[in-house]
């Protein structure tokens, strides 16, 4: 009978574990053996040249830095603004699930359509920001040329708030509320139940908040592809981004790679750095 059930089990997970065999670990079995080559069509073996080169490479440290300040800022902010507007949402007032639904949207939008839009809307000459400027007697704006990161980093709050105060509702309704209703009793302030109740019990949901948030934004490419095509020169031109030049700029598929696996590495390493802090936080 146990036989009979495990094999049962295997059956149903088959397609799952096909799945990800073909379209994740394979590709990444790929991607490590084509970064020990270089050319796009052509192959040629060059050991560990690339890895090599990756380390003197301006240009990939140029967009490893501003990878890790773009999705450090976002991150910080993205969460201090959906934790905030969560508090408000989580309370019980007219036309709240209205206003989660909006604040909501802009996440369940396509990136084409969220990049194609911004890039209209801050468009020096025909965007209609600048002409609401115009029009209120202030100068217009080269949002895309004077703080291109800046704006960069703006639109990816913007879209990604609404999904972390979706996260962080979650979190606040499973919350015990007599633990709330005690302290109130206590005298306990607003604040200082914020401090010592809330933001201790919503240590978990903060730290998949993190997490997830951490990696998404480190993987950014639609945004800088779509609005500022990684300019003004290298400016927004983020890893992935950069990944995606060396291969169809400058056709090196296995520079490419290279740096791809690296960049995998450096992901995984900080993910497993968070969780393990994570867990010392919810030990202590």
């Amino acid at each position: 009978m146990a036989k009979r059930q495990r094999r049962t089990a295997y059956l149903f997970l088959s397609p799952a574990i096909v799945y990800f065999g073909l379209f994740f670990f394979w590709p990444i079995v790929e991607e490590f053996r084509l970064s020990f080559t270089r050319g796009f069509r052509k192959l040629r073996p060059v050991g560990v040249q690339n890895y090599v080169d990756i380390l003197h490479d301006p240009a990939v440290r140029h967009s490893f830095l501003i990878t890790l300040v773009y999705a450090a800022v976002v991150l910080l902010l993205s969460t201090i603004v959906g934790l905030l507007l969560a508090l408000i949402l989580n309370q019980n007032f007219r036309g709240r699930t209205v206003a989660r639904t909006m604040i909501l949207t802009p996440y369940m939008t396509s990136i084409a359509i969220v990049g194609l839009m911004w890039r209209n809307i801050l468009d020096p000459t025909t965007g209609v920001l600048n002409t609401v400027l115009t029009g209120l007697g202030l100068p217009g704006q080269h949002w895309l040329t004077t703080a291109p990161l800046a704006t960069l980093i703006g639109i990816t709050v913007w879209q990604e708030a609404g999904y972390i105060m979706l996260l962080f509702l979650a979190g606040l309704q499973g919350l015990d509320q007599q633990v709330y209703e005690a302290a109130r009793i206590d005298g306990a302030s607003v604040w200082r139940r914020f401090w010592t109740i809330t933001l201790p019990l919503l240590a978990p949901t903060t730290l998949f908040v993190v997490l997830v948030g951490m990696i998404g934004t480190l993987q950014q490419f639609g945004l800088p592809y779509l609005v500022t095509g990684g300019g003004p020169g290298d400016a927004t031109s983020l890893y992935v981004y950069q990944v995606y030049r060396e291969t169809f700029s400058s056709g090196e598929l296995g520079y490419a790679s290279a740096m791809s696996f690296c960049f995998l590495v450096v992901i995984l390493a900080l993910s497993l750095l968070q969780i393990r802090a994570g867990k010392k936080k919810e030990a202590l």
